[in-house]
Formats: C-alpha cells, sequence, structure tokens
C-alpha cells in the first residue's frame, strides 16, 4: 500500500493535518488524543519538530531502521528530514504531546546560534530518546509553558519566552541523551570495538583505502547509525570528533608508508585516498607539524 505524502514546510500545514488550531504562524503545541484516521503517511518537513509519545502503536521510519518505539519516548526532527508514518489500527491510538517550530521562529535569537550543537535532531528513528518518569516530567512542563505562552496575547516579551523554553527543552534531551549514553556503556563499548575494526581493516587495505579517504558516514552505515549518533557516541568513548579518530588512524598508516615505500610522498598520498599529493601535505603537516618530506629525513 503507497501512502500520501504531506509537505509539512509551514506549522498550519501541520496543524491543519491534524485538524487543531494554529495559535502562532511560527510555532504550536499540538497534543494527540487518539482521534486522528490516518494510518499511514509520508511526510517531508521544512519545520523542526520533537514529539513525545506516550502510547505504543506508531511507528515512525526515517533514515534506515524501522523502529516500534514504546512508551515514553522522544523523536526529533529537522528540516529536509523525510518520514513514513504506520498507525497499527488494532493497537490503542498514539497518544502524546508535539512541538513544531519554523525555523524563521529563531531569527536574532541566540538559540539560532545554538541549534546546530543539537546534534539528536539528525538522529535516526530507532536512536530515540528514552524517557524515565521524572525526565518525562520536564519535557512535559516545558511544553506546557510554551502551550501557555501561545495562549497569552503577544507582547514583545513572547518571543523570547517561547524560544528560552525551547531551548530549555533542548537542553534538557542534550542531558537526557547523555545519561542514555552512560547507560548504554556496553554497547557503546561493542561499537567502538568494531569501529576499530573497519576502521584497521580500511587503512590497511590497498584498493580500499585508494578509493576515497575514509570518512564518518561511511563507517556509520557500516553500523546502521546515523553519523550524528554514530559521531556523538564516538566522541563521548573516545574524547575526540569520529573524524579526528579515524584522520589518527590515517596519519598512523601515512608515516609508515612514508617510512617503508621508498620515501615516495605521490604515492602515499594516492594509496591513501588523497586526489592531489599538495592536500596530503596540508594534511600531514597540519597534524604533525612538519611535511612528509621532513618527517622522513628525520627518521
Amino acid at each position: 500500500m503507497q501512502s500520501d505524502t504531506y509537505i509539512f514546510d509551514e506549522v498550519k500545514d501541520f496543524c491543519n493535518f491534524f485538524g487543531k488550531q494554529t495559535n502562532h504562524p511560527l510555532v504550536s503545541i499540538v497534543r494527540f488524543d487518539g482521534g486522528h484516521t490516518v494510518l499511514e503517511y509520508t511526510a517531508r518537513w521544512g519545520l523542526y519538530a520533537l514529539f513525545l509519545k506516550q502510547t505504543k502503536g506508531c511507528t515512525i521510519n526515517y533514515g534506515k531502521t524501522r523502529y516500534d518505539y514504546d512508551d515514553q519516548s522522544v523523536v526529533c526532527l529537522a528540516p529536509g528530514q523525510k518520514t513514513h508514518t504506520v498507525i497499527d489500527p488494532e493497537s490503542k491510538a498514539p497518544c502524546g504531546i508535539g512541538l513544531v517550530f519554523h525555523p524563521d521562529l529563531l531569527f536574532r535569537t541566540s538559540l539560532a546560534r545554538k541549534i546546530g550543537q543539537y546534534s539528536f535532531f539528525g538522529y535516526e528513528s530507532h536512536e530515540a530518546l528514552h524517557l524515565s518518569a521524572e525526565e518525562r516530567i520536564n519535557v512535559e512542563d516545558c511544553m506546557q509553558r510554551i502551550a501557555r505562552e501561545l495562549e497569552h496575547p503577544v507582547d514583545r516579551f513572547s518571543k523570547n519566552l517561547i524560544v528560552s523554553n525551547i531551548e530549555l527543552l533542548l537542553d534538557y534531551c542534550l542531558r537526557y541523551y547523555s545519561r542514555q549514553f552512560t547507560v548504554r556503556e556496553v554497547i557503546n563499548a561493542g561499537v567502538m570495538a568494531r569501529f576499530d575494526r573497519l576502521l584497521e581493516e580500511y587503512v590497511n587495505d590497498p584498493k580500499l583505502c585508494a578509493s576515497a579517504l575514509p570518512n564518518v558516514r561511511y563507517f556509520a552505515d557500516k553500523m546502521s547509525l546515523s553519523p550524528n549518533y554514530f559521531g556523538d557516541l564516538v566522541k563521548r568513548e573516545a574524547g575526540q570528533t569520529a573524524q579526528d579518530y579515524i584522520q589518527e588512524k590515517l596519519l598512523g598508516r601515512a608515516k609508515m608508508l612514508l617510512l617503508d615505500d621508498g620515501s615516495n610522498v605521490s604515492q602515499t598520498a594516492y594509496s591513501l585516498g588523497f586526489q592531489y599529493p599538495q592536500h596530503f601535505i596540508r594534511f600531514f603537516k597540519r597534524k604533525t607539524g612538519i611535511t612528509p618530506r621532513e618527517f622522513i629525513n628525520a627518521n
């Protein structure tokens, strides 16, 4: 069965779809009471969205993996994403609360400069945030304050108060995702071990390495994780970004090749996936403070 596709470029598009009133053109809090009759649909998003799901029976698919999320889970969406939602007609209709806001709401606010720090907007459905009872109360409280402010007559304080509460909500999500990473340390250690193994195989495979420089997306795809989630996991476990982690391994391989392969800088550059030797020379000097030729002479 092919589902209909809906475009949510404006807050009113989303509110109209769910039969809700639009109180503000750039932001809305929407409560889901189980009365929605569209059981399957695809959506393209021009909005930011954060949903707190409170019952089972609803599957949201975005990214590569399906995820049947349980009671009290949070999923976040960003402009440019596409989702596919299926509601099980045999289950209790899903209930919950959602926040949607247009990027223009952030214009000339501190959150506009910070929004890129909330990397969970790039996570996939199976990387949803699972909340404790206390955490759920804080998330709901933030949404309720935003809802109350939307019911207040607009004045010169309205925008700052709404955006401040959105920022507080996102900061809570950052905290709770940090907690979720902590309680999954055993799983994370397994991911890191597999990442190390895949990275070692990559840089030591002449054909694979020469085809392209290793990058974060390649290894995230190998482990069925979003690049954002994978990057945050590596940074938490290794204390450095996934890209830096990859480059350190690449640098070690470069040093070995420079000393073992007749000191041919160009050949080493091409074998590591650099398109031009000059790019490799800049990379090497940025990482070590010296050029490949100076490294060879010093050794």
